[in-house]
């Protein structure tokens, strides 16, 4: 049988973990095993469950709880291990048996090995004895008389720390030492000789500004709780780092042993997603050395075949999320290859997929949106493979299940992934577990004693623990405690005690405090304005997990100033918190999970159904408000749109250019806002609302090539437009949603979609939205050499963009038909279509559509035989495309280059905008391009009289084109491979191609197909 009291209190037989049954059976164990060996009298024992009034039956409790522990301990072999004496209990457990006397035997062990001088044995045996504590001694024993005596056994931990760290800097260990003096001075920031301790190891690690601010601190902190200078040796300290004493300098480091170096190799990408460490770290020096020597232990043992996996286990707000993140900063030299983190909401309605954590992580890990696959496991093979040469680490923070987590592992043993979660995943094979609970008694009276005065707190020992338990030892209720007796010298703490014990006057006591984190959160709720309050629970209203300033002034319906005043009342009341991202208009807010509870709950308790609905409409008419302004920002107008009735929420137009003054980085940083607030259009019923933000967020979409997002949010509001019978809304998502199918290049998908489409629009006489869509089909007919159905597609569509003064649209028409006319050597035709169409994208302002029109302007110039006009057309788009961060226009400009400078000889720089044109198209799965890069590199190969390589770059096209079934441009390529497998030799391939590319012809519009056979009939016949 052992015992353990270092941490939570525990009993085990084997392996086997006794269950110890309620908190009094616990209460009275855990004084047994403060006393062992030694007997506990009957009235101990009553004193620490009931405290000074135990009720009348106080002794019979206490003696079934005795009885109840022998039954328990009988059934694991231990019959005899309590015996009753003539005064009480005591309970005979072995020194092996307890960790408590373990722990002391080591701390002796390792005195008589220092007085011998026997420093490495000295400091072993101090570090075995400190790994045995699992937390704070009888963690979770609400008993004041038990607490009172594990604060003892913490002043012994505290102290053989110290000594061990005297120890260790005395061998020069001095780096290795700050991350633990740092955490250890601020849990205990009066202890004056671990403060010498970290300005010691500061000063010898070069760090000489940041040792004496460690005095600076020291000194501020005793003056302003104490009244006090720090005594005599630290002061010496001081003046010795400032003047370089020669005391100071560091022992003579060892003989350096011999380490192997292995080459190094250069990775492609070195992500580092962790959250900023946070300054003040406080405690939890046992859980965050045990998870460090964890993670060193396994990425300096090559041996293993498992991942290292360590899941943080606690109640929500423990600190699991910032134990987590000060831990992987600290081990970030070990994993050189970067960090990735994630938020899982495990704990949320809708916790984060998979799915969209695969998203990230790839695109982190340089994938491009269109690359990454639609399924689930295809992701997590891809994002294995990225890591499986890397040494990364993995932080999935506060996971909900298993399921959850497994996509994300990776396959690498040399990787290391941090979990955080509420319940402790047992299906994780071989995961370890560390568990994390909420402040102890001594940690808090600590804290009291900080603020209020460490003499008068300990001279009242008894009566701050009792604070402390008033507080629900919640670290805010604290602060404002130790505040009030701060600024009331004249009272005592059993004073302050008094007034809060009666709950009547607590609230006007404290504002704040009451046992449980519910009270304590209610405290702090009561504590604000009513205006406050009411933006508090109306925030909750909202499923996005961040929320920015202007959501306040829509929820309140007020101005932004008015509302801004109210949320930092919130974020002053710790009520909310800032990102860190972003600020003055862009700041940024989230709430605590535990807080959002709490706020969601007083939200159905004291504001109705239709004061909520009427707050949401609010907020999610302003963000389409701002989503509007920042598409008219982003293409010069209000362009290629359709919008619905629905209502908006204006804000003052100033505020408005502040937000979006850079459309795409507001889209971004809305963006989950944008897609939580689709999703809730459709649930609160708010139709045109829906299906309108869902389309005005496809401008985010489409430039950042976010193609879940664009496929998750039309679905829901094509499903909610279905459902509220909205033929306009439909016809919106099925264009819209036919447009990513263009994107993605599932053409066939696409002209369903469109003709739906057009069928709707045309039953609601919506003519603009019937214009987009034809206009997309009219791109389609292109594609298939369908030319005659697509210029009357594209005539039809500009005469209805002329009438609604839509210059972009028209813009975009205009290109496609100067690309009709290209298509039959009517040069002086396109180029009157082209002067037009980059006029009006000008005049609009649009950079997208004009690096479109410039492209095609580049191939005139091709076409036409100008390829020196070619080069410095291509290059204007290029610059136009890399400026507004568009990928695929980059590998399209790319491309036309590199076959204006091959045109022009330039064979060199034509093979280098060629292959980085195809890295961008291939990265972002753009097969159009793509293909067409491929024909400019067998155009390539020829010209360098290299034909075998010439055939590999044509049939690479021609499958491709297959792939998008376009058969006019299998049937150009037939003919391009055909010339090269003649040149290579192969004619009886050449032959063949040509038969296939005549096959072709049956699939094409009859003009093109009688010219194309004349073409081929002549080919056939040489």
């Amino acid at each position: 049988m052992e015992f353990g009291i270092l941490g939570a209190l525990e009993a085990s037989e084997g392996d086997r973990r006794l269950d110890l049954g309620g908190i009094r059976q616990q209460i009275v164990l855990a004084v047994l095993l403060l006393d062992v060996n030694r007997v506990v009298t009957i009235g101990r024992l009553m004193e620490a469950i009931y405290g000074d009034e135990p009720p009348t039956t106080a002794r019979a409790q206490v003696q079934i709880c005795i009885s109840s522990l022998r039954r328990l301990f009988a059934a694991s072999g231990s019959p005899e291990i309590i015996s009753t004496q003539s005064l009480g209990y005591a309970i005979r457990v072995a020194a092996d048996q307890i960790d408590a006397q373990r722990f002391e035997s080591l701390v002796l062990r390792a005195r008589g090995a220092r007085e011998a001088r026997n420093v490495n044995e000295a400091i072993k045996h101090y570090r075995e004895a400190l790994a045995l504590w699992r937390g704070p001694a009888l963690d979770g024993i609400e008993s004041r008389l038990v607490q009172s005596a594990a604060s003892r056994l913490t002043e012994n931990w505290v102290n053989a720390n110290e000594d061990c760290i005297q120890l260790e800097l005395d061998l020069g260990r001095h780096h290795e030492l700050v991350g633990e003096l740092t955490e250890l001075t601020e849990q205990y920031p009066l202890r004056e000789r671990l403060r010498g301790q970290l300005m010691t190891a500061l000063y010898r690690s070069g760090r000489q500004a940041e040792a004496l601010q460690v005095y600076r601190n020291a000194r501020r902190t005793m003056i302003e709780e104490l009244g006090i200078e720090p005594n005599e040796r630290l002061q010496q300290l001081e003046h010795a780092i400032l003047t370089s004493d020669e005391s100071l300098d560091p022992p003579a480091p060892p003989p350096p042993e011999k380490v192997e170096v292995q080459p190094s190799r250069t990775v492609p990408n070195v992500p580092g997603m962790l959250p900023t460490d946070i300054a003040d770290f406080t405690g939890r020096t046992k859980q965050i050395e045990d998870i460090r020597q964890r993670l060193m232990l396994a990425s300096e043992d090559r041996s293993r075949f498992a991942v290292p996996i360590l899941v943080i286990v606690g109640k929500p707000g423990v600190g699991k999320t910032t134990i987590a993140v000060h831990v992987s900063h600290s081990v970030g030299d070990r994993f050189p290859h970067g960090q990735l983190f994630a938020d899982l909401h495990g704990a949320a309605s809708r916790p984060t997929s998979p799915m969209q954590v695969l998203e990230r992580f790839l695109r982190v890990l340089g994938v491009s949106g269109t690359a990454i696959p639609d399924g689930l496991e295809e992701r997590a093979e891809m994002y294995r493979a990225l890591l499986a040469d890397r040494r990364m680490l993995i932080v999935l923070d506060d996971a909900g299940s298993e399921s959850q987590v497994l996509p994300l592992l990776p396959g690498n043993p040399n990787s290391a992934v941090i979990i955080t979660s509420r319940s402790r995943l047992a299906g994780l094979a071989g995961a370890s577990h560390v568990d994390v609970e909420i402040f102890d008694s001594h940690q808090s009276v600590d804290l009291l004693s900080r603020i209020a005065g460490i003499e008068r707190v300990q001279s009242e020992i008894e009566a701050a623990e009792a604070l402390a338990e008033l507080c629900g030892r919640l670290p805010l209720a604290l602060r404002i405690a130790g505040a009030r007796l701060s600024s009331r010298p004249h009272w005592s703490v059993e004073q302050l005690v008094s007034r809060l014990e009666d709950e009547t006057r607590r609230l006007d006591e404290l504002k704040h405090g009451d046992m449980g984190i519910r009270a304590s959160i209610s405290l702090t709720y009561d504590s604000v304005g009513e205006d406050a309050r009411r933006l508090f629970r109306r925030l909750t209203i909202l499923d996005s997990q961040i929320f920015s300033a202007w959501v306040s002034a829509a929820l309140l319906d007020h101005p932004l100033d008015t509302a801004q005043d109210l949320l930092d009342d919130l974020a002053d009341a710790q009520l909310i918190e800032t990102t860190g991202v972003g600020y003055g208009v862009h700041s940024q807010y989230r709430f605590h999970d535990l807080i959002r509870v709490f706020a969601r709950e007083r939200l159905a308790a004291e504001e109705t159904a239709g004061e909520r609905n009427a707050a949401l409409a609010r907020v999610l008419g302003g963000l389409l408000f701002l989503a509007e302004a920042a598409h008219r920002r982003e293409y010069g107008g209000d362009y290629v749109q359709i919008h619905s009735d629905a209502s908006r929420w204006p804000l003052p137009a100033k505020l408005v250019d502040q937000l979006v003054a850079s459309p795409l980085q507001w889209y971004e940083r809305e963006r989950s806002m944008l897609v939580s607030g689709i999703r809730q259009a459709a649930q609160a019923g708010f139709v045109p609302l829906c299906w309108d933000l869902a389309i005005s967020s496809v401008t985010l979409f489409e430039s950042r090539v976010y193609l879940d997002d664009w496929r998750e949010t039309h679905q829901i509001a094509l499903t909610a437009s279905r459902q509220g019978q909205d033929k306009r809304g439909q016809a919106a998502m099925l264009y819209s949603r036919g447009s990513l199918y263009i994107t993605e290049q599932r053409f066939g998908d696409a002209r369903c979609d469109f003709e739906a489409a057009v069928q709707l629009f045309e039953e609601v006489r919506d003519s603009q939205g019937t214009a987009l869509v034809i206009r997309n089909i009219g791109f389609l007919d292109r594609l298939s050499g369908r030319f005659a159905d697509a210029e009357a597609h594209y005539r039809r569509a500009l005469d209805i963009f002329r009438g609604t003064e839509d210059q972009v649209a028209s813009a975009y028409v205009l290109h496609n038909l100067a690309q009709l006319r290209l298509e039959f050597d009517d040069l002086p035709g396109a180029q009157r279509l082209l002067s037009e169409a980059l006029e009006l994208s000008r005049r609009s302002g649009s950079r997208r559509v004009e690096a479109q029109v410039l492209h095609r302007i580049g191939h005139t110039y091709l076409q036409s035989d100008q390829p020196a006009l070619a080069v410095e057309v291509f290059n204007g788009a290029l610059d136009v495309v890399r400026n507004i961060g568009d990928p695929t226009g980059e590998a399209y400009a790319l491309h036309g280059l590199g076959i204006a400078r091959l045109r022009r000889g330039e064979l060199a720089e034509a093979n280098s905008a060629l292959h980085r044109s195809l890295m961008l198209a291939s990265t972002s799965s753009e097969h159009l391009v793509e293909a067409r890069v491929q024909l400019g590199l067998g155009e390539l190969a020829l010209a360098q009289e290299d034909p075998p390589q010439a055939v590999i770059n044509f049939e690479q096209a021609l499958s491709l084109f297959r792939q998008m079934y376009m058969p006019l441009q299998e049937a150009r390529t037939l003919i391009r491979l055909s010339d090269s497998q003649q040149a290579a030799g192969d004619g009886e391939a050449a032959q063949d191609s040509l038969a296939q590319a005549f096959a072709l012809t049956d699939k094409m519009d009859a003009p093109v197909a009688q010219q194309m056979r004349a073409q081929l009939g002549e080919l056939l016949d040489g």
